[in-house]
Formats: structure tokens, C-alpha cells, sequence
């Protein structure tokens, strides 16, 4: 197996775990209490949304970043 199959793997397996905590998200809409923004004096922050956040962040970072590198060819 070489570095660009290696490469290739990881990008399409972040991919697909992107694609799936995305969808595990709760929706944030707020409706019109968010315009005045007291929709934030009745919810706390969750450790689990913070969590998921941060995984997002990460995969979305490690998508992009790979998708330069395949795209620009220099593992090739």
C-alpha cells in the first residue's frame, strides 16, 4: 500500500464520519426568540454538542486539507 492509497483511504473515511456527525447535530433554530436573543437565557451549553462540535472541526479540517494534497498532486 502506498502513501497516496494510504492518503486516499483516510480522506474518503472522514468523508463519510463528517457526513454522519453532521447529521447528528440538533437543529439550532431558534425561531424568534433568537432575534432578541433570549433563546440563550433557557439553554446551556452541552458537553455532548460541544464534543461533536469539535469533532466536526476536526473532520472538516482534515477533509479540506487532504483534498489539497490529492488534488495538487504531490504524493504522486
Amino acid at each position: 500500500m502506498t502513501a497516496y492509497q494510504l492518503v486516499q483511504i483516510v480522506w474518503a473515511v472522514s468523508a463519510l464520519l463528517l457526513i454522519v456527525v453532521v447529521l447528528l447535530h440538533s437543529p439550532k433554530g431558534d425561531g424568534l426568540g433568537g432575534i432578541g436573543g433570549q433563546a440563550q437565557l433557557f439553554t446551556s451549553v452541552k458537553t455532548a454538542e460541544a464534543t461533536l462540535n469539535r469533532i466536526t472541526w476536526a473532520l472538516s479540517i482534515t477533509f479540506v486539507a487532504l483534498t489539497i494534497v490529492l488534488s495538487a498532486g504531490w504524493l504522486s
